[in-house]
């Protein structure tokens, strides 16, 4: 099936004389002529400096020369709104403040003491004690520390297991050395 061809006849493309309008494109909108863009006035100026017209030696942010000379940059000058907004932006962080309540004394020292537990033995179940009431002093009072005083507990009942496993070898130790005595009261070499 063919097309009938357009109306106007049929253009050859080898014939000389006028040659068509070159073919729309087709990205654009009919009829819709492309708008034009906004051009800076100097194409090679780089955003946020002044036009070519200003002083070329000042620094951006800072008023021109003709303004307030000893007015500090980012200050409104003298007879502004002294409550307006100053030029300088907030601080990246908040303050330093007060802690929102402070750490529970007993928990400190229930974890110092069954830490010292390692070396001592004697120390270790002291400090999970003082853990457990720590823990319920926490939740009383909303206090911080409740981290240290399960950690006191369960470092102070592991070594207290510990030293009760190490106690108990050296009962059977002694009982096994006792009981393998030959009964003779002089020494043999």
């Amino acid at each position: 099936m063919s097309y009938p061809p357009p109306s106007g006849g049929w253009h050859d493309p080898s014939a000389a004389g006028q040659q068509s309008s070159p073919p729309a494109d087709p990205t654009l909108p009919m009829g819709n002529p492309i708008p034009s863009q906004p051009t800076p006035a100097d194409p090679y100026a780089a955003p946020g400096y002044p036009p070519a017209g200003g002083d070329p030696y000042a620094a951006p942010g800072y008023p021109p020369a003709g303004g307030a000379p000893y007015a500090a940059p980012g200050y409104p000058p003298a007879g502004g709104d002294p409550y307006a907004a100053a030029g300088y932006p907030p601080p990246a962080h908040p303050a330093y403040g007060q802690p929102s309540s402070k750490t529970n004394t007993l928990a400190i020292v229930a974890l110092v003491l069954s830490l010292v537990g390692f070396t001592s033995c004697i120390t270790a179940p002291i400090g999970a004690i003082m853990g457990h009431v720590a823990r319920k002093q926490i939740r009383e009072t909303g206090e911080q520390g409740e981290g240290m005083a399960k950690a006191a507990i369960i470092i102070g009942w592991i070594l207290t297991v510990l030293m009760v496993l190490l106690i108990a070898v050296y009962v059977v130790i002694i009982i096994i050395a006792i009981g393998s005595d030959t009964g003779g009261s002089t020494p043999t070499f």
